[in-house]
C-alpha cells in the first residue's frame, strides 16, 4: 500500500528503539516523529496530528497508560497501539480499557509492527485508501461492501465488522476476547459463543465448508488465511 502522507508518532524512552523504529518506518514512506517522554508525546499528538501512535508503557514520570487516557482526552484521533515487555493480560486490559487500539509485546519483530499498523490505519482511516483488495477480498469501508471472489456479500452490520477486523489482521490468531472487544465493544454482556455463531455464518458466506479460509485455532481462537 502507499504510506505517502501518512504520519506515526514513536514514543519511548528507550532512544535505540526509537532510532531502529523511526529510520525502518521512514524507509517504508510513513512521515515520523518521536518522542521520549510522556509529556512531549502529549504536545506532539496535538501539534503533529499522527494517525498511528506506537506508545511504550513503561517510560518515567508520565508512564503510557495515563498519556493514552489524556491522548483519548485530547480528542485527536489516532490509533494508538501500546508496546510493553509485560506480557500481563491485567496491563493488555488496562491499555486497551484506556483506549488503545493494539497491544504489542517486546521483544517483537518489525514486520509484526508494519501489519499491525497497517491494520490499525485501514480500520480506523479508510479514506486513506479507498478500495482495498486481500488476494480475493475486496473491501470498500465507504460503502461498507465486501466482494469476495468477485461476487457482492450480503453481510449484517456485525458480519461485515468482523470479517473486516478478521481480513485486516489476516494470518494472525484472533482470540474470542479480543474478537468481542472490537467487534461487539467492551460493553457486551452475551456469552462469548456468540463470535462461534458469527463465524459459522461468515463460513457459509464465504462457502468454507472445510473452514479453510477461516481457521479455528484449537484452544486459541480464529485465524483468517489469504494466500
Amino acid at each position: 500500500m502507499s504510506t505517502t502522507g501518512m504520519r506515526i508518532l514513536l514514543v519511548d524512552d528507550e532512544k535505540h528503539i526509537v532510532q531502529f523504529l523511526e529510520m525502518g518506518l521512514e524507509n517504508e514512506g510513513y512521515e515520523v516523529k518521536t518522542a521520549h517522554d510522556g509529556m512531549s508525546a502529549i504536545t506532539l499528538v496535538k501539534e503533529f496530528k499522527p494517525h498511528v501512535t506506537i506508545l511504550d508503557v513503561m517510560m518515567p514520570g508520565i508512564d503510557g497508560f495515563e498519556v493514552c487516557r489524556m491522548i483519548r482526552k485530547s480528542g485527536v484521533q489516532t490509533s494508538v497501539i501500546m508496546l510493553t515487555a509485560k506480557d500481563e493480560v491485567d496491563d493488555r486490559v488496562k491499555g486497551l480499557s484506556l483506549g488503545a487500539d493494539d497491544y504489542v509485546v517486546k521483544p517483537f519483530s518489525f514486520e509484526e509492527l508494519l501489519a499491525r499498523i497497517g491494520a490499525r490505519l485501514r480500520n480506523q482511516f479508510p479514506d486513506l485508501f479507498g478500495e482495498v483488495v486481500y488476494g480475493s477480498f475486496k473491501i470498500d469501508d465507504r460503502r461498507k461492501e465486501f466482494s469476495y471472489d468477485g461476487s457482492l456479500l450480503t453481510l449484517s452490520p456485525t458480519e461485515y465488522e468482523l470479517l473486516k477486523y478478521l481480513i485486516l489482521n489476516h494470518g494472525m490468531v484472533l482470540s474470542k476476547m479480543m474478537i468481542l472487544d472490537k467487534v461487539w465493544g467492551y460493553t457486551f454482556q452475551g456469552e462469548d459463543n456468540i463470535v462461534e455463531v458469527y463465524i459459522r455464518s461468515l463460513r457459509d458466506k464465504l462457502r468454507d465448508k472445510e473452514h479453510t479460509l477461516i481457521r479455528t485455532i484449537r484452544g486459541s481462537g480464529y485465524r483468517l488465511d489469504i494466500s
